[in-house]
């Protein structure tokens, strides 16, 4: 049985709604989804244009999605995204979710925006 382990990104939050479909959604990636998520990641990392949180963002996501699991990370916690970044990555996510053909991948899609979506609330609330 794998263990659900905190979401990096969702550990900063004070309320946390959505790590665990995060969770179900890397772990119900087939082989080809996780090949498709590796192409987008890799395409967001490359627009990040040396921008290091989303770049950074761009490879934890493609270690969960490679793993088949969500992950502590390693113990160096995850720089906090700003508001331009959320904004960005949603936009982004949002995209891969509405056209995304492939059933796995577009569900993985909609749990990070959920986890961004949670992350812009509580930055809101500050």
């Amino acid at each position: 049985m794998i263990n659900a382990v905190p979401h990096p990104l969702a550990a900063s939050m004070t309320t946390d709604h959505h790590s665990a479909y995060l969770a179900r959604a890397v772990a119900a990636l087939t082989p080809e989804g996780r090949q498709r998520v590796d192409d987008l990641l890799d395409q967001l990392a490359g627009a990040a244009g040396g921008r290091e949180r989303l770049a950074r963002f761009a490879h934890d996501r493609r270690a969960e999605a490679d793993l088949g699991r969500v992950t502590e990370g390693t113990g160096d916690p995850e720089p906090l995204l700003t508001a331009d970044e959320i904004q960005a990555l949603t936009v982004g996510f949002r995209t891969i979710r509405d056209e995304e053909p492939r059933d796995d991948v577009a569900d993985w899609a909609n749990a990070v925006l959920a986890l961004l979506d949670d992350e812009a609330a509580r930055r809101h609330m500050r």
